[in-house]
């Protein structure tokens, strides 16, 4: 009896991969993506400036890119809502309705990029051995391109999903991330897959982050009057000095299979008015990365302490901690359904299974998941992601929308 329901249900797993390998045949023009329509429009998306005002003052934002992608939409015979998420800083949103009874599965990819400082053609949308140069190539116009691509072929292949098909097209991820954190306000899906960069691989986990200022109070006093002064930027030395202590023991610490370890680092520090004056005060910024797994409580304890313990050691020490932003880190099982499906779906197109990774920074799919939506990542190949020259592969960005394609077939049913 066990034998022969193990070669019936292989048989019906050939029967089903026969199925979608045929789905994807490029002799099959039905269902294969168009290659040009997606080129064409990631070389208009690439043309068109979105750089974050948040990160640059005067930044056009994502109004420009938000048109177009919600013309594009409507081209498709798609219906496409733009909503206003602040002032100027546009989400396009579009609803493929499903015949009823499936799962329901979210794309999400944001349009807005850092600045452009150090290149020499941010727009140009070069291409050269199959790959398209510019700002925001791989993070990520060319999951948008894949994404439009994706729902055009199922456009045309006149299969109907059983399940809702949801794009989220987003401002800001780049700095607050308000689009994304308007999109789990208002839509609710069983799955999603944010379609970061990850070189075709399955990003499962990246690490989250929290930021701090700590500041330190001395006593402004004339240079020569010692016994007036309380020199703020000394004291701040004694806090460096403890971080970096901390900051070696996360690096040999604990260490997350996919993410490596948590880490911590100071990109700002401020002290003092003027030559010959004691320092009344000074004050840095601090960001800790963090581990799947860590909670944002014990990490505040943990800057907390540091002061404390200075405290205790010299009634004179005086610091204060400010939490900032915090961001929750990211992971979900190799055996959750929709990263089982993505990759059973990405085998079939690729040829190859693709591997599990993580990421080292923050993306808003940790937003997804911590609404409770079971979210993965999985993105194209390219380089370069916020330097002076950035390229995604475009071979890559058609595979992303096959797979795209055939997973949203696969999971909506």
């Amino acid at each position: 009896m066990r034998s022969g329901s193990a070669t019936l249900a292989g048989y019906f797993r050939k029967v089903v991969s026969n199925r979608m390998m045929a789905m994807y045949s490029s002799e099959n023009e039905s269902t294969s993506v168009d290659q040009k329509y997606l080129v064409d429009t990631l070389v208009d998306l690439v043309k068109i400036n979105s750089v974050n005002p948040g990160l640059v003052d005067g930044a056009p934002g994502e109004a420009e890119i938000a048109t177009y992608i919600a013309a594009a939409l409507e081209t498709l015979g798609l219906p496409a809502e733009t909503v206003e998420i602040a002032p100027g800083r546009p989400n396009v949103y579009c609803r493929l309705k499903g015949t009823g009874g499936g799962r329901s599965l979210m794309l999400n990819a944001h349009m807005d990029t850092v600045g452009v400082e150090g290149m020499e053609r941010p727009f140009a949308a070069d291409i050269k051995d199959g790959k398209l140069y510019g700002r925001g190539a791989q993070d990520m116009k060319g999951s948008v391109a894949a994404m439009l691509a994706a729902v055009k072929s199922l456009q045309e292949s006149g299969r109907p999903l059983a399940g809702d098909l949801v794009l989220t097209f987003v401002a800001d991820e780049e700095n607050d991330s308000l689009g994304t954190e308007h999109v789990v306000r208002h839509f609710r899906t069983d799955a999603a897959i944010v379609t970061e960069p990850s070189g075709l691989e399955i990003c499962l986990a990246h690490k989250g982050f929290l930021t701090f200022e700590i500041e330190t109070v001395g006593r402004a006093a004339h240079g020569g009057c010692p016994d007036e002064g309380i020199d703020a930027n000394m004291h701040m030395g004694r806090v460096l000095g403890a971080l970096d202590t901390l900051s070696k023991k996360l690096e040999n610490g604990v260490r997350h299979p996919l993410v490596g370890p948590a880490s911590l680092h100071v990109p700002l520090i401020k002290g003092g008015n003027q030559l010959f004056i004691y320092s009344s005060n000074c004050a840095m910024k601090v960001e800790r990365r963090t581990l799947p797994g860590e909670s944002a409580e014990e990490v505040v304890k943990e800057m907390q302490a540091i002061v404390d313990r200075l405290a205790e050691k010299d009634s004179r020490f005086q610091a204060f901690v400010r939490p900032m932003l915090g961001r929750q880190p990211f992971e979900v099982s190799e055996s959750a359904q929709i990263v089982r499906i993505l990759r059973n779906c990405a085998e079939m197109v690729l040829g190859r299974a693709p591997e599990f990774i993580g990421h080292s920074w923050w993306e808003d799919s940790a937003l997804l998941a911590e609404a409770g939506i079971e979210t993965v990542v999985y993105g194209p190949e390219g380089e370069g992601i916020h330097t002076s020259e950035e390229w995604v592969d475009i071979e890559s960005a058609t595979n992303l929308a096959r797979v795209l394609a055939t997973t949203a077939l696969e999971y909506c049913g």
